[in-house]
């Protein structure tokens, strides 16, 4: 799959301004953090605490671990099980185990204070998933992600040029939501169809949205129902899963998922896949490499005094320095092969 991660600019940027003693591996745990090995020997100790474990945020993890390795930082990753108090337990236990700084993806973006709070003096980086309030990032809280309005954008601007080349205005959707209340669902939904009006296009809902919290299976039981009782015209998915859900939903019908456009997000392995089968119209590269290393770097440089997105060769926020953006990309089956 392509990788606009900046790993060149990692290996440049660790040799220039890296200061760090030793060569530390990652480290791997289920349980409490492991990183810290009570020697000062100027070794960087970070936990790495997910959500949960799915194709997408493992693949986060790997490009955590590794820009870890490169830069000589000592990492333990754990899985929060999608339990915010297992979250704060972690983020607890990488501090009392001495940790120089912590990579938190939210299970609440509301929480994001809390976790700041449970921090104590070290620093933290959210990854993927934003706090709900940005406001609160600073000199020791930074995030790393990327715009959520613009892989939403992007399906629309998809939809706008494919119902417009048909001649068609009013366009009936389908919308396959994930977990109300986290960002990136309401900053996806919202996007794709502020782009389909900007296209030139006017979005109706065929039915009320449904909320199927990202997952593949919950979005096929979900929309069954609908597909032979509604007329529509698309399906809008806030990721690849719920895209892919809906695919399979349309087979067990014996639809057939090419007759409409239906679109996802992550470029996940089975997203490409399905693009290249014509099932699924198109998805938005989201970068897990880069945002795995991406943190990394931020914590570092942190710690360190400089540009938090230095070593990389994404841009920081245009109003708020604390933030590095990792940008998506469009997949169609005009570039798919770009993303194998």
């Amino acid at each position: 799959m392509k990788k606009r991660n900046g790993l060149a600019m990692l290996l440049t940027g660790a040799m220039l301004c890296g200061t760090l003693a030793g060569c530390g591996g990652d480290t791997s745990s289920d349980t409490a953090s492991t990183a810290s090995t009570g020697e000062d020997d100027g070794t960087l100790n970070m936990t790495l605490i997910m959500s949960l474990r799915d194709e997408f945020l493992s693949a986060l993890e790997t490009g955590a671990k590794n820009a870890a390795s490169e830069v000589g930082v000592n990492l333990a990753t754990q899985d929060a099980q999608n339990d915010t108090s297992k979250l704060i337990q972690y983020i607890e236990s990488a501090r009392n185990a001495g940790d120089d700084a912590v990579l938190v993806n939210l299970v609440d973006a509301e929480t994001a204070q809390q976790c700041i709070d449970a921090a104590g003096d070290m620093k933290v980086v959210f990854v993927n998933r934003a706090p709900s309030d940005t406001s609160i990032l600073n000199e020791n809280a930074a995030f790393v992600g990327s715009d959520e309005m613009t892989s939403g954008g992007y399906q629309g601007d998809f939809l706008a040029e494919y119902f417009t080349a048909q001649g068609k205005t009013d366009v009936k959707y389908l919308m396959l939501q994930g977990t109300l209340g986290l960002v990136h669902t309401e900053q996806r939904s919202a996007s794709v169809i502020q782009h389909m009006k900007d296209g030139g296009l006017n979005p109706i809902e065929a039915a009320a949205p449904l909320v199927a919290d990202y997952d593949r299976a919950n979005a096929m039981d979900m929309i069954s129902p609908l597909l032979s009782t509604t007329e529509f015209d698309c399906i809008i998915a806030n990721n690849d899963a719920m895209a892919l859900g809906a695919v399979e939903a349309m087979k067990a019908q014996g639809m057939d998922p090419t007759s409409i456009p239906i679109v996802g997000i992550d470029a996940t392995v089975d997203g490409i896949q399905a693009i290249k089968d014509g099932t699924l119209a198109m998805t938005v590269f989201q970068d897990p490499n880069g945002q795995g290393m991406g943190a990394v770097m931020a914590a570092k440089n942190m710690i360190e005094g400089t540009p938090i997105n230095q070593g990389t060769d994404y841009e920081v926020d245009d109003e708020n320095a604390n933030i590095v953006w990792v940008p998506f990309e469009p997949v169609t089956p005009d570039n798919v092969a770009d993303y194998e």
